[in-house]
């Protein structure tokens, strides 16, 4: 064959293997309200970044027929590309051919992309859309989801991983993404379960649908499996982008810098905290008061929402946020807020991203169902992550830092480099009214008038340890400052500690309270 042959073999080729499942297939695709998988990932990279691999590998099944059947590219689409100029690699699976159905060479396909990742050290992007494991080719099909998996832990905390559920993620599949840093999720398209609603309904006789078992919004606000929510594929897209702003493309680089904004004038931190302590407020008001241009990207938004967690940037550089949120259960720590927190700290550090902790909480969620859910273990997660952390660490003490959760909030004695507290804090075992009902029971018992007494006493109490000056005192508090002086403290402090170095005992790794 001439050249010019050859070449016209090449394209025809070429045309055959991006038809993906055919034009029937593509239209199902399209009807369900769903992108194929090409469309998504040329909405998501850059312009003409996208250079795609393998794309003539074919299955080499032969067992059940499968050795007739013609699967282009074998129902995965891998390559690489940029974001806003920034090299990724990145796979999508194409529902349209086999169910996007993992085999043996679509893993192979998978794990070659992977490597190139970790080689490159550039992030990896995953478009999760498919009906699971192969069923043809058996045990090849487990073999690939091992691979993935431990590939998946390797590439833990050296590069960004990120999984995009568009579609079905059914059975052993759904291990990868729960794997990876970031899970993002669209209402009505994204499914996530290990068992279907068949097979329920089969062993334990309940009618359960789709929805309620493993959509998009059970992950994102009852499992906590979910990180980002969005109401379409595009809006997703625009939030992946969002988020790579903010972060580094592996963990031997900070963060890309942008210019310095200072925070936009309607959020003063002056006017934010109500002048009645039991009162709650948004503590995302804070955070957008203090960070250049009020620009809050907040993670897990819906899941444990009594903490805040997200980036942001003081003064160009990129800065992980923890913070409770009083409003909603006072802000306390609990189970699924421990956890929430634990990881997002764990990243940070893996990631070289400096922590500012903003504090208000009474301590640690009481009950019986909290100390049946195992809220001791779960709780010491965010000790250990705080404590494990070597990344510049700063607090804020906003209001109330009352017992365990005061230590648990990156206090010093979990190595914060600067704590300091607004003048409004009360620092102590537990909260005024407890306490008093403590230390002074037989005075209030004694009184002629036990409510008046309570009440002295409860003021007495406040005067005494409800203040961040006691604290100061022994050193606990670094400085304690005004309101409108806390971004200038951070930023000086983030700037001081920029060249940080902690050295820790030398070990093969902690054992964390999984």
């Amino acid at each position: 064959m001439s050249l010019k042959e050859k070449t016209s073999d090449l394209k025809r080729r070429m045309q055959s293997a991006l038809q993906g499942g055919g034009n029937k297939a593509i239209e199902k695709q399209k009807g369900s309200g769903k992108m194929t998988a090409r469309e998504r990932i040329l909405a998501l990279l850059d312009s003409s970044s996208f250079h795609e691999y393998d794309l003539f590998v074919e299955h080499a099944a032969k067992d059940f027929d499968m050795d007739k059947k013609h699967l282009p590219g074998d129902g995965v689409i891998t390559g690489t590309g940029s974001i806003s100029g920034h090299p990724v690699c990145i796979y999508a699976q194409d529902f349209t051919v086999a169910g996007g159905s993992l085999g043996f060479m679509h893993a192979k396909k998978i794990t070659k992309i992977m490597d190139h990742a970790m080689r490159l050290k550039v992030p990896i992007i995953g478009i999760n859309d498919s009906g699971g494991a192969r069923i043809q080719e058996g045990v090849n099909s487990l073999a690939g989801y091992g691979e993935i998996f431990y590939r998946n832990t390797q590439a833990s905390g050296v590069i960004p991983q990120i999984s995009v559920i568009l579609g079905p993620c059914a059975g052993g599949a759904v291990y990868s993404p729960a794997l990876t840093d970031f899970v993002f999720v669209v209402d009505k398209i994204s499914k996530m379960f290990i068992t279907g609603p068949e097979v329920i309904k089969t062993v334990l006789g309940e009618e359960i649908s789709m929805e309620n078992l493993g959509g998009a919004r059970v992950h994102a606000e009852t499992t906590g499996n979910a990180h980002f929510y969005a109401q379409s594929e595009h809006e997703a897209f625009d939030q992946i982008k969002q988020l790579m702003s903010f972060i580094p493309w592996n963990n031997k680089n900070r963060a890309k810098p942008f210019p310095k904004k200072t925070p936009k004038r309607k959020y003063n931190v002056d006017n934010i905290i109500p002048t009645d302590p039991k009162l709650p407020y948004d503590v995302r008001d804070i955070i957008r008061g203090l960070v250049d241009d009020s620009e809050f990207l907040e993670i897990q938004e819906l899941f444990a929402p009594n903490i805040v967690i997200g980036f942001a940037r003081m003064n160009g550089q990129t800065v992980g946020f923890v913070a409770n949120q009083p409003m909603v259960l006072a802000g306390v720590l609990d189970v699924d807020s421990s956890d929430k927190a634990a990881r997002f700290i764990r990243y940070c550090n893996a990631f070289n991203i400096p922590l500012v902790t903003l504090v208000d909480l009474p301590g640690y969620l009481p009950g019986i169902d909290q100390e049946h859910a195992g809220v001791i273990r779960h709780g010491a997660k965010i000790l250990y992550a705080y404590s494990e952390a070597t990344v510049p660490k700063i607090t804020v003490i906003l209001r109330k830092a009352y017992g365990g959760g005061y230590i648990a909030m990156c206090s010093h004695h979990l190595r914060a480099d600067f704590v300091f507290a607004w003048p409004t804090a009360e620092i102590a075992v537990m909260g005024p009214e407890g306490a008093a009902n403590i230390i002074f029971r037989k005075e209030i018992k004694n009184a002629e008038n036990p409510d008046e007494m309570r009440k002295a006493k409860v003021k007495e109490y406040k005067k005494k340890f409800a203040n961040p000056y006691v604290a100061a005192a022994y050193g606990y508090i670094d400085a304690v400052i005004e309101p409108v002086e806390t971004r200038h403290f951070i930023t000086h402090a983030l700037d001081i500690s920029s060249e940080k170095s902690e050295v820790r005992p030398e070990k093969k790794h902690g054992i964390p309270p999984f």
